[in-house]
């Protein structure tokens, strides 16, 4: 029976994106940012040299279309080292909700776009409304909170790391995503009381339309303070049966790698495999493609793309990681056998060339193995579950349409 595996490449944006000058980051809008396309130029300009050298390799996922793909989404034919002729399943994807988060781009791939508008916080500091910040303190047995603005998770850890040492009171943040942020010390504050704090404040921001609580602790001293791989993200239900929902109601077995469980609030998730890097996670997709049972479904995301090389706007990084992921696939896609399919996309983009440190509204390439070589053109994100849900022979609802 066929199995399938999904794997999404966090911020591997393609550019393109039709909407992006209604998204922004510094004030500036998102139009022309390309996360995969601007790399690739870095690299063949030799100007991502650390821990790597020359144009951008990525043998395995171009020889799929990869190249081709960004072409397509971003109109932009100057992608250097990326030229094959592609000989998997090719493509773009446009998405619909309002929102170039995690979230909302899962969810969407999985078949059920976001039907509301998310709540964002104000840049303004304070940026909570005071009945929130309230009642942070209070399930934080605090007398206040720290922080209470826009930040970069790193950026405010090494501002008022030592003040949460020595008041106790955690750092709350947002970003121009529908998210609040909580850092606290593991071991000063305490990592279950951290990730207790965050369970109990879900259900009342996501009430507000507010897409996720996310737990980021962090250790170290002042002046070296890092943050842990323990991140837990408490994400808003989606809003209707998604693919993984699908599947496992066909009593199929479901497999997530990385933060889906989180991303999906744990429905539709019959085994959940972690790890503390994405080294971890590629242990268990590759793990998983000789023990996958068939008729399976696995939904693997790789962050630290997003997370150690996006926001940071470090492109070397984010290269190495590219490249680093790309090596490795190879050896995934030995492994899969007649029947089989993988598709390789992504969820929103981070380019790491851009102004600001937040996501970029960018369209994603859709890459496949295992049914050939087929463009597929431009698609919506909810086609990719659609597509999915025919190849596994799932009865699959929402907007999307197959592109097998």
């Amino acid at each position: 029976m066929a199995r399938a595996f999904l794997i999404v490449l966090d911020s591997a944006g393609a550019g393109g994106a039709p909407d992006a000058a209604q998204f922004f980051n510094d004030g500036l809008p998102d139009t022309g940012a390309n996360t995969l396309g601007h790399i690739a130029q870095v690299c063949a300009a030799g100007c991502a040299e650390e821990g790597r050298s020359g144009p951008l390799r990525m043998p395995h996922l171009d020889a799929l279309g990869l190249g081709a793909a960004i072409r397509l989404a971003s109109g932009d034919d100057a992608v250097p080292g990326l030229g094959a002729v592609p000989a998997g399943l090719w493509g773009a994807a446009t998405e619909v909700s309002r929102g170039k988060d995690t979230p909302s781009g899962h969810w969407e791939l999985a078949g059920v776009p976001v039907p509301w508008e998310w709540h964002y916080f104000p840049d303004t500091t304070p940026a909570f409304p005071a009945d929130l910040t309230a009642e942070i303190a209070q399930l934080a047995g605090t007398d206040g909170i720290l922080g209470n603005c826009h930040a970069s998770g790193t950026a405010i850890v090494d501002r008022l790391g030592a003040e949460h040492l020595r008041s106790g009171w955690p750092i709350c943040y947002t970003s121009v995503d529908s998210v609040v942020q909580i850092a606290a010390h593991e071991e000063a504050f305490g990592l279950q009381r951290l990730l207790d704090l965050c369970a109990a404040l879900a259900p009342r921001v996501h009430a507000m339309k507010v897409g996720r609580v996310i737990a980021r602790p962090f250790v170290g001293t002042e002046g070296n303070f890092t943050r842990t791989p323990n991140r837990r993200d408490f994400a808003i239900a989606p809003p209707a049966p998604t693919l993984l929902d699908w599947a496992q109601g066909a009593g199929r077995a479901t497999h997530a790698i990385g933060k889906i469980g989180d991303i999906f609030s744990g429905r539709g998730i019959g085994h959940s495999h972690k790890g503390k890097s994405d080294a971890d996670l590629m242990a268990h997709l590759l793990r998983l493609a000789d023990e996958a049972e068939p008729g399976s479904l696995t939904f693997a995301n790789f962050v630290e793309f997003d997370t150690n090389f996006g926001h940071r706007r470090d492109v070397s990084g984010y290269a190495r990681a590219l490249e680093w992921f790309d090596a490795r696939i190879g050896g995934f896609l030995d492994r899969l056998g007649p029947g089989d399919l993988a598709i390789f996309t992504a969820d929103h983009g981070n380019d790491p060339t851009w102004h600001g440190t937040d996501h970029t509204r960018e369209r994603v390439p859709v890459l496949g193995w295992g049914v050939g070589t087929r463009a597929i053109g431009q698609v919506g994100f909810a086609d990719v579950g659609a597509s999915i849900a025919r190849h596994l022979d799932l009865p699959a609802s929402g907007p999307g349409r197959s592109f097998l």
